[in-house]
């Protein structure tokens, strides 16, 4: 898989070029700006962009930005940011304009090689994949119904399945089984009163009801 990182710090972004040729990936191209993202993507057609929120020249919302442009131009291409603290607004920007192949990461789980690589490649392989600090953020704000309606164990579901797990991983993490996540999830469906549709698409519904983020 090819990739495109934009990231303003030298030593962050050659950081990333090793953490991801570890991973796997061929680093087609490195940006220091959202200008110069976007030219690389349009060069390079990256299976995957690793992208800085911040960046010059007002290291506000630029990688934003740029990501949104990117799904714009180049549907289908993943696109995950990179944030020094949780601002989930982000998140849920990205999610409500597409809802496959979108990851949100503090820089901080870089240093985790492993779990990092694991969720760079979920979304290079079309999931989703939200921090959990971000997630456990949303969690402690998302008191409103219908979310109230949730236990607290299929809140922790819930979580997990914006972190953008598998049954599988929820089962591992939450030490159960495999049925037993899938009795939670299905009703997290009935109680956030999610049409039937197929499983995959109520998941991401989920996930942005989740997020509080708009679908039309």
């Amino acid at each position: 898989m090819r990739a495109v990182i934009a990231e303003d710090s030298v030593l962050l972004r050659v950081g990333l070029t090793k953490v991801l040729e570890l991973g796997g990936f061929q680093v087609a191209a490195e940006a220091g700006d959202a200008e110069g993202l976007l030219a690389a993507v349009a060069e390079h057609r990256p299976d995957l962009a690793l992208i800085d929120v911040r960046m010059p020249p007002g290291f506000t919302d630029e990688g934003v930005r740029a990501a949104m442009e990117i799904r714009r131009r180049w549907p289908g291409t993943p696109v995950v940011l990179l944030s020094q603290y949780v601002e989930e607004r982000y998140a849920a920007d990205l999610l409500s304009a597409n809802t496959s192949g979108v990851g949100y990461l503090l820089k901080q789980r870089v240093a985790d090689v492993a779990e990092f690589v694991t969720a760079v490649r979920r979304v290079a392989d079309g999931g989703t994949a939200l921090d959990p600090q971000v997630v456990a953020q949303l969690l402690l704000r998302r008191d409103s119904d219908p979310l109230a309606r949730l236990t607290p164990r299929e809140r922790e579901v819930l979580g997990l399945m914006a972190e953008g797990r598998s049954n599988a991983g929820i089962a591992q993490a939450l030490v159960v089984s495999e049925s037993a996540v899938a009795k939670h999830i299905n009703s997290i469906f009935a109680k956030l009163d999610l049409p039937v549709v197929d499983a995959d698409h109520r998941r991401v519904l989920a996930v942005l009801r989740f997020l509080g983020a708009s679908r039309t």
